[in-house]
């Protein structure tokens, strides 16, 4: 093997990827290359009854068990650390100097060390067996989210998952019909939904402020070619996406706060979108420049466009434009407008126009706005999330996680919503395969979508 990026890398780290030259066969049996050949059909028979609105029994203490602790993993642990009613049962990584940092961390916080697995690819299947678990939270690389949750349902345990919850059409058929089937909460963690600012245009638009919301734009504008080539840490997997697939590959940041906004799944729902990409520039020329025109990442031809656009339509004749763009010289953005009949909201720069309050062209900043109309769930929880990751939302979709899960409440996002936002992806890969063609979504809801419903961050 003549990568040395990917010389050392475990099978977990890059399961059914492989390495140099066998990257591209081991993708066609993982679904990562020829899944834009064909969508299977948008409709699915009826199977157990809905999970709309699902509540279970109060847990308390919520005995958790996290499956990957790496980077995020591991500020996911810390989160909860500082939580009340959180019991950190089992942790689970192929690497066992990862799982002792964590049962080091519980000890020095005065708390029980949990058991630790670590014997293989598929441990974390062990550790869904235990009777003393409640939850299994992954952090694990993308192609390892469906088979822990469906683990962890599939023995009883509720399912927690980093972003995005799967990326092919069938998977996230088979998380919503495993959730169904186990009566089970499965969550996709995104954590943008919390970010203070998105939080406050949730507000305004719930409060009718912006008027009737009829257009958004969001995206996910990072620059991860350094993340993606450094040799360690995501650079382990996540470049074997960009090597062989082209779409949205990372849409929920996005598309998940302007949801809320726009009653996804509470009124309407995705209906059709068209994808295009431009060409794969940015990565080779950054390995060329950084790595030397000689180094294995220098002489791959990458698959991923440089920005990928999606045009999202809804039954309600709403339309959402979606960027994805990761391999570019470019500030950090999520775009995050949301435009109502009455005004609009931005994000990246922030600021809001409110017709009859604003100056007539010109914007508003957000500070007056925070003073009267900024989110509860934030303000209740900011001194506490200070020092979190991003910020500290994700302290907060943590705290709100386990607070659902003790009062027996329904969850801030359930699995319809998880997949829903996650299944842009196959369908931009395809659509991009065919030039730009219409691909429908799916309705995970089997028209439950259709009943407005209150989201659960608004009961506050």
């Amino acid at each position: 093997m003549n990568n040395p990026l990917i010389r050392k890398v475990n099978r977990r780290d890059f399961l059914k990827i492989g390495a140099a030259a066998g990257v591209g066969a081991a993708l066609s049996k993982s679904g990562l290359a020829g899944a834009v050949d064909a969508l299977p059909p948008v409709s699915q028979a009826a199977g157990a009854a809905s999970l709309i609105d699902f509540k279970a029994a109060p847990i308390d203490p919520v005995r958790i068990a996290f499956v990957g602790v790496g980077g995020m993993g591991s500020a996911h642990v810390r989160n909860f650390l500082k939580i009340d009613g959180v019991e950190i049962k089992a942790v689970c990584d192929i690497v066992e100097e990862k799982t002792a940092r964590i049962q080091k961390w519980c000890g020095e916080a005065g708390r029980p060390r949990p058991e630790a697995y670590f014997k293989g690819d598929w441990d974390f299947k062990r550790l869904c067996e235990r009777n003393d678990i409640d939850i299994v939270y992954t952090a694990t690389p993308w192609e390892w989210h469906v088979p822990v949750c469906v683990a962890a349902m599939e023995a009883g345990k509720h399912a927690a998952t980093e972003v995005p919850a799967a990326y092919t059409v069938e998977d996230c058929w088979k998380l919503v019909e495993t959730a169904e089937k186990a009566k089970r909460h499965c969550m996709m963690m995104e954590n943008c939904c919390y970010d203070r600012p998105e939080m406050l245009c949730l507000n305004l638009v719930k409060k009718g402020l912006l008027g009737e919301i009829f257009h958004a734009e969001a995206g996910y504008l990072h620059d991860l070619r350094e993340v993606k080539l450094n040799g360690k840490g995501e650079s382990l997997w996540r470049p074997a996406h960009s090597l062989k697939r082209n779409g949205n590959l990372y849409p929920t940041h996005g598309i998940g706060p302007v949801s809320q906004c726009l009653d996804i799944n509470r009124g309407d729902r995705f209906d059709y979108l068209v994808s295009m990409s431009t060409k794969p520039f940015g990565l080779h020329l950054y390995a060329e420049k950084t790595l030397g025109p000689e180094h294995y990442w220098s002489k791959q031809k990458f698959a991923l466009g440089d920005v990928n656009v999606c045009l999202i339509h809804t039954v309600n004749d709403k339309v959402i434009t979606l960027y994805h763009d990761t391999s570019s010289p470019r500030p950090y953005s999520r775009i995050n407008i949301v435009q109502g009949t009455k005004g609009l909201f931005e994000k990246y720069p922030d600021r809001v126009y409110v017709e009859g309050r604003s100056k007539f062209d010109e914007w508003d900043s957000l500070e007056s706005y925070y003073i009267e109309h900024d989110h509860t769930v934030w303000k209740e929880l900011e001194a506490r999330s200070k020092g979190a990751g991003h910020g500290g939302m994700d302290f907060i979709e943590d705290y709100r996680l386990v607070e659902a899960l003790r009062q027996g409440r329904p969850l801030d996002m359930d699995v319809y919503d998880g997949v829903s936002w996650s299944v842009v992806t196959p369908l931009s890969e395809w659509s991009v395969a065919n030039k730009s063609k219409p691909a429908d979504f799916p309705d995970f809801t089997r028209g439950g979508w259709k009943t407005p419903r209150e989201l659960e961050v608004m009961k506050v």
